[in-house]
């Protein structure tokens, strides 16, 4: 019985050395766990904070480009309506040269 009782002994032994190690294994990779979820929600954080520096950007930069449009379709249509005028201006001259040399003899 003396053997056997030794052999069970180092059994318990054991199985308790292999329980403390699955144990600190458990510990561990919970503790890995939590720092990749920590670095992962970090990550997520950064690129959740460059994609609204990218959006802010590209909307100052489209305002610009539209601030731009707008000021070239008001230069344009200032220059087309000076054309206008002066067409109108020249033949409303035109006209009243016509007029003033069927009336006046």
């Amino acid at each position: 019985m003396d053997v056997s009782s030794r052999v069970l002994s180092e059994l318990a032994s054991r199985e308790a050395a292999l329980d403390a190690q699955v144990e600190a294994a458990r510990v561990q990779a919970q503790q890995t766990v939590a720092a990749a979820e920590a670095q992962a929600a970090s990550i997520l954080r950064d690129a959740e904070a460059q994609v609204k520096a990218m959006q802010a950007e590209h909307e100052q930069a489209l305002a610009g480009e539209v601030q731009q449009i707008r000021e070239q379709a008001a230069a344009s249509a200032a220059e087309q309506a000076q054309g206008t005028r002066a067409r109108a201006e020249a033949k409303l001259g035109q006209a009243v040269d016509t007029i003033m040399r069927a009336v006046l003899p």
